[in-house]
């Protein structure tokens, strides 16, 4: 037992010492990113996301998809979110979600795009959140279900994500009293699962 604590305490040190400078690469990576630099920031992301790291992968994926820095380019966009998805990356989930739906890079697949937001809008992201809402609204790879588009609109909203907060003032004029209210009691029963990485 005492040696497995060791091994344990062994394995901690091990990783704070290998993830501190990778932070503070992603850090430095973030801060050109942030000044427009968007060499000095794939120079930075680059050997991250190639190491697995799953904030430099998913930020990989987004410039790819905007063409900030390199080439537009949707499939290499979905190269680096599907890796940082795979490990459970929320944000890159959601933004591979949005890749699906939209065809870019891929051929459009509602139930795919259904798939990556759904995992991550059970961690709590409130941008897939409001994605599920509308796809269950527009019945996108799933039946039509209005009080969940509701429910996802209304987590979606508590966060002050514009597009849902829109999504609820147009729901509550086509949607029964009833179907808010049950909307509303699901919606205050859910509890975020797990997330499915830790930094």
């Amino acid at each position: 037992m005492k040696k497995i604590l060791i091994m344990k305490i062994v394995f901690f040190v091990l990783m704070l010492v290998v993830s501190v400078p990778a932070w503070a690469n992603f850090l430095a990576g973030e801060d050109a990113y942030l000044r427009e630099d968007y060499d000095r920031a794939l120079e930075e992301w680059r050997p991250l996301a190639k190491r697995g790291n799953v904030e430099a992968q998913n930020m990989l994926g987004y410039m790819y998809r905007y063409g900030q820095g390199v080439v537009q380019d949707f499939e290499q966009a979905r190269h680096w979110y599907r890796l940082a998805a795979d490990q459970g990356h929320a944000r890159a989930q959601n933004n591979l979600g949005a890749m699906y739906r939209q065809g870019l890079g891929v051929t459009q697949d509602y139930v795919e795009a259904l798939q990556w937001f759904r995992r991550a809008a059970e961690q709590g992201n409130g941008g897939a959140q409001n994605h599920l809402g509308l796809m269950y609204f527009e019945g996108e790879g799933i039946a039509k279900d209005e009080i969940q588009a509701y429910k996802w609109a209304y987590l979606s909203a508590e966060q002050g994500v514009e597009p849902a907060v829109l999504a609820l003032q147009f729901l509550e004029k086509v949607l029964q009293p009833k179907q808010i209210q049950e909307a509303k009691r699901l919606a205050k029963k859910w509890a975020p699962k797990a997330e499915e990485f830790e930094l």
